[in-house]
C-alpha cells in the first residue's frame, strides 16, 4: 500500500498523506518528476524523502518510488471535493434531521465501485461519506477501502453509533481517514435519547466515541443544538473536548430539502442566525453532491435539476456550473432585499425555507427590517 499521494488541485500540486492534516504544496516540475519516478520504478527522489522525514517523520530513503507513491493523474474537470450520500438509511430517527425520507436504497456494491471510479476520474480528492448513517450501509467498508486506494482524503459524517464496533476500529486503523465527524445530538439519556428517538442512543454514542479516542483516530465533533438540549451546551462542549480534536457548534435547524417544516419545530430560538456572512461558495465549481442512486447535485440542499452520472458519465459534470450558478440567483422572498451583502443564508437554503413557509426569524438574522437610510 502506498504511504504518500502525489495529486493535482485545482491548478497547483501537492503531496499528501492520508490521516495527516499537513500536506506539501509542490511546482508542477516536481509533480512531474514523481510521475516519471513512479513510472520506471525509480527511487524516490531526494527532496520528496527530506520533506516526508521533516513532515510526517516517514523514511522513504532508498524506497522504489512505485511502492511507496500513488500518482492521482492530471483531470480536465476541476473537482477537488464531493460528499456522497451512500445510503439515506439511518438507525435514528431524529426530529431535526433535513433528509424526508430515510430509506435503506441505493446503488450495489458494483454501481458504488463504479461512481468511486468516476469521483476520483474528476479530479475528487476530499470525500465525504454521508447519509442517513453511511456505517450502517452493507457496502461502506468496501467503498471506503476503495475509496482510499484512489488516494482520497476521507471524511465520514456520522452519529457515531458504530464506533466501537471492532470491524470499524479495525477498518479506519488500518486505513486513516482525514477526519470522523460526530454529530453530538445532547449531553444526557433524556435530551440525547428524545431528539434521535432511539432509547440507548446517547449511551451507544458515548461508547463509540471512547473507542474511537482510545484507537487514536481523531473526531471532530458538531454540536447540534435544539430545544431538547440547549440548557445543556456547557455540558456538551465538555463532552465533545474530552473526546474530540475539534468542535464545532450548529443551531440553524433548516427545512427539509424538500421544503418541509417539520424540522422547525426542534429550533432553540437562541441559536438561530449563528453562522457568519455568506460570502458565496464553490458548489457545484469545484464541490458537488452525488445522492444514493448517483444523481449529483451543486450540494446536499440545492438539489434541483439532478444529473445522472451512473447514465451521463462525466461528460454530465459539464452541465453543473451553470446548474449551480442559476440556483444561486437571488429571487422569490429575498428579491429586493437591500440586506442581502450581510445575509447569511444561501440562497438554495433561503429557498427551501420559503418554500416551508418558515417565519423570517428562524433564518434570517434581519427579520422584517430595512436597511438603514
Amino acid at each position: 500500500m502506498h504511504q504518500v499521494v502525489a495529486t493535482p488541485q485545482d491548478d497547483k500540486f501537492a503531496v499528501v498523506r492520508q490521516g495527516e492534516r499537513q500536506a506539501l504544496h509542490i511546482p508542477r516540475a516536481f509533480y512531474n518528476e514523481v510521475v516519471d519516478a513512479v513510472a520506471g520504478g525509480y527511487p524516490v527522489p531526494v527532496w520528496l524523502v527530506d520533506a516526508a522525514e521533516a513532515a510526517w517523520g516517514l523514511r522513504l530513503t532508498g524506497r522504489s518510488s512505485t511502492e511507496v507513491v500513488l500518482v492521482r493523474p492530471l483531470t480536465s474537470l476541476n473537482y477537488s471535493r464531493a460528499t456522497w450520500e451512500i445510503n439515506k438509511g439511518c438507525n435514528f430517527g431524529c426530529e431535526h434531521c433535513f433528509l424526508p425520507e430515510r430509506k435503506f436504497e441505493g446503488l450495489d456494491g458494483d454501481e458504488k465501485g463504479l461512481l468511486l471510479t468516476m469521483l476520483r476520474d474528476a479530479g475528487v480528492l476530499w470525500l465525504q461519506f454521508t447519509g442517513g448513517e453511511p456505517t450502517i450501509d452493507r457496502d461502506f467498508p468496501a467503498a471506503y477501502r476503495m475509496a482510499y486506494g484512489m488516494g482520497m482524503l476521507l471524511e465520514i459524517l456520522t452519529n457515531g453509533s458504530r464506533l466501537h464496533h471492532p470491524a470499524m476500529l479495525d477498518l479506519l486503523t488500518a486505513f486513516p481517514p482525514h477526519k470522523v465527524t460526530v454529530s453530538l445530538y445532547g449531553a444526557t439519556d433524556e435530551s440525547f435519547d428524545s431528539l434521535t428517538q432511539r432509547r440507548g442512543a446517547f449511551k451507544g454514542v458515548m461508547k463509540g466515541m471512547a473507542a474511537a479516542k482510545e484507537a487514536g483516530i481523531p473526531l471532530e465533533i458538531t454540536l447540534i443544538i435544539t430545544n431538547h438540549n440547549a440548557h445543556e451546551v456547557d455540558a456538551m462542549r465538555e463532552l465533545a473536548d474530552r473526546y474530540g480534536v475539534y468542535r464545532k457548534e450548529y443551531g440553524s435547524i433548516s427545512p427539509t430539502y424538500e421544503g418541509g417544516s417539520e424540522p422547525l419545530a426542534t429550533q432553540a430560538e437562541n441559536w438561530i442566525d449563528r453562522s457568519s456572512v455568506f460570502a458565496g461558495c464553490p458548489a457545484g465549481h469545484r464541490f458537488f453532491h452525488v445522492d444514493p442512486h448517483g444523481w449529483v447535485t451543486m450540494c446536499k440542499i440545492g438539489r434541483e435539476n439532478p444529473i445522472n452520472l451512473m447514465t451521463e458519465g462525466l461528460g454530465g459534470l459539464t452541465r453543473l456550473p451553470g446548474i449551480a450558478d442559476s440556483q444561486m440567483l437571488r429571487s422569490g422572498g429575498c428579491s429586493g432585499c437591500k440586506l442581502s451583502k450581510t445575509c447569511r443564508v444561501c440562497r438554495p437554503l433561503a429557498k427551501v425555507y420559503q418554500e416551508a413557509k418558515a417565519p423570517l426569524r428562524t433564518y434570517c438574522q434581519h427579520g422584517n427590517k430595512e436597511a438603514p437610510k
